[in-house]
């Protein structure tokens, strides 16, 4: 299997301001990196446009895969009660705007999903996706469906049905190895997927039993990959299967990540990720 490219999440390092985090990154041999969209936010109340953005992350010799996340594009009203400023961040964080950010530093693509509980019949769902699609599509970028198993699309197969359904040729899936075994997705599904299916693909681990609160355990406890218990070289197998050419990004939310220097778990992730990966290419 030829090496993927290995993408730095915003997730692992979110509480490092974005133009810190370029040079640890790449120092730790990350292709690129996502953004999201309050980092660029935090930037531009800082006097720092997108242009500028754009232009130094590629000194760095980095790209951007995608800016995350559309999380407030279904119909219906949401029954997770959210803290007001995720509330208003998910009002702001619509199709259009996030395509724009997207366009404007130049990344590859942008990332959806269902984080509030809205329920919404799958025809309605691809519908909505399919809208996201074609204006994302407008700019030459793709949009990736993330699903979380606390939210309205819970599992693969609900994403893969709407993503199938909206028949988007910019549209797929962006498979997360912390959700694909909470929600408890099946492999072999995965391992039959079309390549064009995978956009995303994210990686990060787990304790084998989940904590009481899988909003928290999301957020704020997952582990490294390979200093967990979920089947990562699995998960790795069946999307070699696929014959997906997906860039590989490992994030990991976590308490404990958040408090050490960030060049330490730039490497710390990235040499996880190639012990993944070719592991998987050995075997």
């Amino acid at each position: 299997m030829t090496a993927p490219q290995l993408i730095l999440a915003a997730g692992t390092v979110q509480a490092v301001p974005l133009l810190d985090r370029l040079a640890p990154a790449r120092a730790a041999g990350f292709a690129g990196i996502s953004i999201f969209a309050a980092d660029l936010e935090a930037l531009e109340a800082d006097g720092v446009g997108l242009p500028e953005v754009r232009a130094r992350i590629a000194d760095a010799g980095l790209f951007v895969s995608e800016v995350e996340i559309v999380g407030n594009w279904l119909p219906g009203a949401p029954t997770k009660a959210n803290p007001a400023w995720l509330a208003a961040l998910l009002d702001r964080s619509t199709g259009e705007r996030l395509t724009g950010l997207a366009d404007a530093v130049g990344a590859r693509g942008i990332t959806v999903a269902e984080l509030q509980g809205v329920a919404c019949d799958p025809a309605t769902a691809a519908d909505a996706f399919a809208r996201l699609c074609e204006t994302a599509g407008s700019a030459g970028l793709h949009v990736a469906l993330e699903f979380v198993p606390t939210g309205g699309i819970p599992d693969l197969a609900t994403a893969w049905a709407i993503v199938r359904a909206a028949g988007r040729a910019n549209g797929g899936l962006l498979v997360d190895s912390w959700h694909f075994f909470r929600s408890g997705s099946d492999l072999a599904l995965l391992a039959g997927l079309p390549a064009d299916a995978i956009r995303s693909i994210q990686i990060g681990d787990a304790p084998a039993v989940p904590e009481a609160d899988l909003d928290s355990e999301m957020v704020r406890g997952r582990l490294v990959p390979g200093e967990g218990a979920l089947d990562l070289a699995g998960f790795a197998a069946a999307l070699r299967a696929t014959g997906t050419t997906a860039p590989w990004s490992v994030e990991v939310f976590s308490d404990r990540l958040a408090g050490e220097p960030i060049d330490i778990v730039a490497r710390r992730c990235a040499d996880a990720a190639r012990i993944l990966l070719q592991g998987e290419a050995n075997g």
